[in-house]
């Protein structure tokens, strides 16, 4: 079978949104009714004090239109929303109605203006995809509620024993909630009506325009052939949609291109924050986490994984892998590094420069730093709080990825793992690049026999190091001094 995985994906820089912490935005001055155009409590949580878990900032897609300006001059050219569906929660992990963008975002209303101008920009936009479990307030168990054993939709969800209990933890739920969470009723995706649901809930939002699903938890899902028939049916809409899987772990099941275009590759996250960060690991942000971020690793190890990585899918999928540091669901990058900014910068380098799709969440580009969750979903910060040389270098790096197809669909060969440098090339025909880096505290002098290069890359277009080739050819070698803590790339003048 030939795998076929979207082109666009390949050549994207994704931005991951979570949108009740990004930006609080106006919507239009002329109204019309029955439009949401944002109906906020007036309880909202002040935009500046640290998040609590259950609050609201108040965030919303009109904020995001607002901000696509900056998104582009980012270089940004797609988007990841976490859920923006009808929730009672501030990340909209309970989803109350599939059909409705929450009116404190500014409804469906809000959404299509939003695609329209991320798509007058070239920017794409993906959804995140609830699709293992509802919520209590979602109609069809909600009558559940009210109607017992006499409801419609007994079958929907997966009813163990009566009376259900959804609020009070002092007696058993008598459904199944996710990871025994009673506010997270568990569909029976073995039924076909809702089966079909979600099928149709696909297809919709692809009409509506979005350019792809985010799939939340989809290794819960057990149904034989449910996301062979969700791809199938997705594809049929627009065969470039991207479906992308939340799998932590190993995911050759899912990446056999009969369901996944990719996953959130944490397998990359670990190792290059094990690599980049080291013993600088604030160990309580990663501790039994479902990545592996320590103990620190050298330059032999990280290669090994990374090579490993690269060989565990098909090579068009590897094109299509969302790679990121952190998300909504981790510690921002800084704060696992203690604040150290160049673990962070390193491993931005890394990122921007490996195969598959980069992800920045948002507020990373301009040193946002937060732990655990709450903490991780902090407001989105005024201008005179940016980092302006973190900003800089993600522009930088983001613009090179851009400019270079090496970068984005090039081979990807280690040239040198030793110590604490790694020094790889990406290749694609004629095009060859060099990408270095030194992770430890003492400036580092390598030498690297490069038989694998036609050209001999001697432009640096990021970082520092001083060059020096030698002989031509198979017999071809540069050397490189390389700074303490930084990372260079080279490509042929």
């Amino acid at each position: 079978m030939q795998i076929q995985t979207p082109e666009w994906v390949k050549h994207a820089v994704f931005y991951q949104i979570f949108p009740d912490r990004f930006v609080k935005g106006q919507p239009p001055t002329q109204t019309r009714r029955g439009i949401d155009k944002g109906w906020y409590p007036s309880s909202l949580e002040p935009w500046d004090e640290s998040p609590t878990p259950q609050g609201y900032k108040g965030g919303n897609l009109w904020g995001v239109i607002e901000k696509l300006d900056y998104l582009q001059a980012l270089g940004i050219t797609a988007i990841y929303f976490t859920p923006i569906f009808q929730s009672t929660c501030n990340h909209r992990y309970h989803t109350h109605d599939y059909y409705r963008v929450d009116p404190i975002l500014g409804g469906n209303e809000a959404l299509r203006v939003l695609i329209d101008a991320a798509h007058d920009r070239n920017i794409k936009v993906v959804l995140d995809g609830v699709f293992n479990h509802a919520s209590r307030g979602f109609y069809f168990f909600n009558d559940i509620l009210e109607n017992g054993p006499y409801s419609p939709w007994l079958h929907w969800f997966k009813i163990e024993d009566w009376p259900l209990s959804a609020y009070d933890g002092s007696l058993p739920a008598n459904y199944v909630g996710w990871v025994g969470n009673r506010a997270l009723p568990v569909f029976n995706h073995d039924n076909p009506e809702v089966r079909e649901y979600i099928m149709e809930i696909g297809e919709y939002w692809l009409e509506f325009g979005i350019d792809g699903w985010r799939l939340d938890v989809p290794f819960e899902v057990k149904t034989p052939g449910f996301w062979q028939e969700f791809r199938d049916r997705v594809k049929a809409i627009n065969p470039e949609a991207y479906i992308v899987g939340e799998v932590w772990s190993n995911c050759v099941q899912w990446l056999d291109g009969t369901q996944f275009d990719g996953v959130m590759n944490y397998l990359f996250t670990g190792p290059t924050i094990a690599f980049t960060t080291g013993d600088r690991v604030d160990i309580e942000q990663v501790k039994n986490r479902d990545y592996v971020v320590y103990p620190a690793i050298y330059a032999v190890e990280y290669g090994k994984k990374m090579q490993e990585l690269l060989q565990l899918y098909p090579w068009e999928i590897q094109l299509t892998q969302l790679n990121l540091l952190d998300s909504h669901d981790t510690a921002r990058v800084l704060s696992i590094a203690k604040g150290d900014k160049a673990s962070v910068e390193l491993a931005t380098l890394l990122l921007m420069t490996f195969p598959g799709a980069p992800s920045i969440y948002y507020g990373d580009e301009i040193g946002l730093a937060g732990k655990l969750d709450p903490d991780c979903r902090r407001s989105f910060p005024a201008t005179e709080k940016w980092d302006h040389q973190v900003l800089e270098y993600h522009k930088q790096l983001i613009a090179i990825r851009n400019e270079y197809l090496a970068l984005r669909t090039g081979n990807y060969e280690v040239l040198l793992a030793e110590g604490n440098v790694y020094i790889f090339a990406r290749i694609l025909g004629e095009e060859e690049i060099i990408v270095a880096v030194n992770v430890g505290i003492e400036a580092a002098k390598v030498n690297v026999i490069v038989n694998k290069l036609k050209s001999q890359p001697n432009k640096v277009v990021y970082g520092s190091c001083e060059i020096s080739w030698q002989g031509e050819n198979e017999a071809s070698k540069v050397e490189l001094d390389l700074p303490a803590r930084k990372g260079c790339i080279l490509v042929k003048d």
